[in-house]
C-alpha cells in the first residue's frame, strides 16, 4: 500500500459573503475536521455525526427516549471511530482484489433488477423515478449496498471460504465424533408466502391490502391462487409461494416469534420489515431428533462458525499493521485503545514465543 507521510486535519471552504454587502470580502470557515487518516482516505467529523445520529434514530425506533439513545450513542464514539476505520480498510482492499469491484456492481444491479421485477417497472429509470417520489435517493442506497457487499465479499473471499475449505476431512470428522451432541435432526418448518413490497408504493395502501388478503386466506381463500396474483417475488408464479423446508433453530426472529404456536395450515399475522410485509402459511412441520448424524457441510459450517470471529480479527490485525493509520489528537485516547486492543494482544502471544 501507498503511505502518505503528512496528515490533513482540518478542511476549510471558502465562504463568499452576501455579493451586494460584501463583494470583495471572503473569509475561511472550518465546516469539517478529519478525525483519522486511513491510507489516502479519510474519516470525518461530519461522517461520524451522520453514523451517530442514524444510530439513535434506530434506537428510538426500538423504544428508547431520544435522550436514552443519545447518550448511548456518545457512550460509544471511540467504538464507532474505530470501526468506521476498519471498514474503510476493507473498502479499500475491494479495490486492491481482482474482480471485486465487478462483482459488488453485478450484486447492486442484480437487487435493482429483483425489485424492478417485484414492482413490473420495465426500466431502470423508471425505478429510480418511483423511489425518488417515495423519498428514497437511489444513489444513496447504491453506496450504501457498494459498502455492505463489498465488506461481505472481500471477508468472505479473505478469510470464510479459507476458513471453511481450509479444513481437513480429518479435522471435520474429528470435531464431529467429539461433538455429536451438535449434529442431531434438527426440527423443521415448510412454509409458504406472500410477499408485498413497499418499495415504490404507499406503504399505507399496502399494509391495507396485506389486512385483506389475511382475512380471505383466513377464511379460506387459496394460499397458492393467492400469492401468485399478489406476492412480489419473481418466482412466485413458479413456486406458487412455496418457500421451502427451514431449520426452526436458524430462523431470524422476525419469524421465529409469528411461526412459533401456528399450527400445520395456519397463517400468521402481518409480519412487516423494513421492505414490505410477509404473511407466511406453515405447510408441515418435523419435530427434532435426539440421533446424531454426520453432515459435512453442516459440521464445516459449525467448525467454521467457531473459527470466524478470531480468524477475522487477525485478518483486520494484518490490514492495520499493512496500513498508514494516522488518529487526530483530539480522538486518539478514546479510539487507540479499541482499534488496537487485538494487535497488542497478537504482539504480546508473539512475544511470549
Amino acid at each position: 500500500m501507498k503511505y502518505i507521510n503528512s496528515a490533513i486535519f482540518i478542511i476549510a471552504i471558502l465562504v463568499v459573503a452576501n455579493a451586494a454587502a460584501f463583494a470583495q470580502e471572503s473569509e475561511a470557515k472550518v465546516v469539517d475536521e478529519v478525525v483519522a487518516q486511513v491510507n489516502e482516505s479519510v474519516v470525518t467529523l461530519s461522517q461520524i455525526k451522520r453514523e451517530m445520529k442514524e444510530a439513535v434514530d434506530s434506537f428510538v425506533k426500538e423504544g428508547k427516549t431520544p435522550e436514552q439513545a443519545k447518550a448511548e450513542i456518545e457512550g460509544k464514539q471511540g467504538e464507532l471511530i474505530a470501526s468506521l476505520i476498519n471498514e474503510e480498510l476493507i473498502l479499500q482492499k475491494g479495490k486492491e482484489l481482482n474482480g471485486v469491484e465487478a462483482d459488488v456492481e453485478a450484486q447492486i444491479n442484480g437487487r435493482f433488477l429483483e425489485i424492478m421485477k417485484q414492482q413490473n417497472i420495465k426500466s431502470l429509470d423508471a425505478l429510480y423515478k418511483a423511489m425518488e417520489a417515495s423519498g428514497v435517493e437511489p444513489q444513496g442506497v447504491r453506496e450504501v449496498w457498494r459498502k455492505q457487499i463489498t465488506k461481505d465479499i472481500v471477508l468472505q473471499r479473505e478469510v470464510d471460504s479459507k476458513v471453511y475449505f481450509g479444513l481437513t476431512p480429518k479435522e471435520v470428522k474429528s470435531y464431529y465424533e467429539a461433538n455429536k451432541a451438535k449434529f442431531t435432526k434438527p426440527e423443521t418448518i415448510s412454509i409458504s408466502e406472500i410477499f408485498l413490497s413497499f418499495a415504490g408504493r404507499v406503504e399505507a395502501a399496502v399494509r391495507e391490502k396485506a389486512k385483506s388478503l389475511l382475512v380471505e386466506l383466513r377464511s379460506g381463500g387459496d394460499f397458492a391462487a393467492l400469492a401468485v396474483e399478489n406476492s412480489d417475488r419473481p418466482n412466485v408464479k413458479e413456486n406458487k409461494g412455496k418457500a421451502g423446508t427451514l431449520n426452526v433453530k436458524d430462523l431470524d426472529k422476525v419469524f421465529a416469534e409469528p411461526l412459533k404456536n401456528v399450527k400445520v395450515g395456519g397463517i400468521t399475522e402481518l409480519i412487516e420489515m423494513t421492505e414490505g410485509i410477509e404473511i407466511l402459511r406453515v405447510d408441515a412441520r418435523t419435530n427434532a431428533s435426539s440421533e446424531s448424524f454426520f453432515d459435512e457441510t453442516e459440521v464445516r459450517k459449525a467448525m467454521a462458525f467457531e473459527k470466524l470471529p478470531n480468524e477475522r480479527k487477525k485478518y483486520m490485525t494484518t490490514l492495520r499493521e499493512d496500513a498508514y493509520i494516522k488518529i487526530s489528537e483530539n480522538y486518539r485516547p478514546m479510539v487507540s485503545p479499541i482499534l488496537f486492543a487485538d494487535d497488542r494482544k497478537t504482539e504480546v502471544k508473539k512475544s511470549e514465543k
